[in-house]
């Protein structure tokens, strides 16, 4: 793909061999951000693990300190007294079998988190073939599975975030907007890569944090020095 010249010129800013200091990276990133917009700031962490091996997987969540600078809409799948629950958290939707048939019927993804009581996975078994391609799944890992509704709610709004490996081996998660500033950013990455450090398997072995890369939409991307990042 062809780069623009706003691109090229942010690209310019960044040494392609040197593997920055967390706050340097930060920096960087914000300089480097072309877009007309607040951009946000991702984290590509490889690692040095098989994802292929179910001893080897990464996953699991994190509240980032000052979230993400996104508001998340929030579908609790819950009955009863755990759809009150839901509501008076903040839930943008709540409902059971009626939002199963809007999702199914009418292809309606209105949303960006789907959280559930266990009670109702059979009833969401139904459309797993349509949320699993769309990484919307409800699961007890990422903890949106549960009976605690109200925390889960709380949690996604506050800033929690799932991480997880794809094929490759690679982590891909939102650390906030450029507006945030450099501190703000330091903050979220450091509570993002201890949360990934400490969820190493028991079976990885060799060096775990392979490479990090941080990077703003449509910005170039700055390598982090992984032997740095607990300074």
């Amino acid at each position: 793909m062809k780069k623009g010249k706003k691109y090229i010129e942010a690209a310019k800013l960044v040494e392609k061999t040197k593997l920055y200091d967390v706050s340097e990276a930060v920096d960087l990133v914000q300089k480097t951000s072309t877009a007309k917009f607040d951009a946000t700031v991702e984290a590509h962490i490889r690692l040095g693990v098989d994802s292929r091996h179910a001893d080897q997987q990464v996953r699991g969540t994190v509240v980032l300190p000052h979230g993400t600078g996104r508001t998340m809409r929030v579908l609790v799948i819950a009955k009863g007294e755990k759809a009150a629950e839901a509501e008076a958290a903040g839930a943008d939707f709540v409902g059971a079998e009626d939002m199963i048939s809007k999702i199914q019927n009418e292809s309606w993804f209105d949303f960006d988190v789907m959280i559930a009581t266990p009670d109702v996975m059979a009833l969401i078994g139904r459309i797993g073939r349509l949320l699993g391609p769309k990484g919307l799944m409800p699961n007890p890992k990422a903890g949106t599975v549960t009976t605690d509704i109200a925390k889960a709610v709380s949690d996604v709004k506050a800033g929690k975030i799932e991480y997880r490996l794809d094929r490759t081996n690679i982590i891909h998660v939102p650390m906030g907007k450029v507006s945030f500033g450099t501190e703000k950013l330091a903050e979220n990455f450091a509570t993002l890569i201890g949360a990934v450090i400490k969820a190493k398997p028991a079976a990885a072995k060799g060096t775990y944090l392979k490479s990090i890369t941080l990077a703003s939409t449509m910005g170039p991307g700055v390598k982090v020095n992984p032997l740095r990042v607990n300074d």
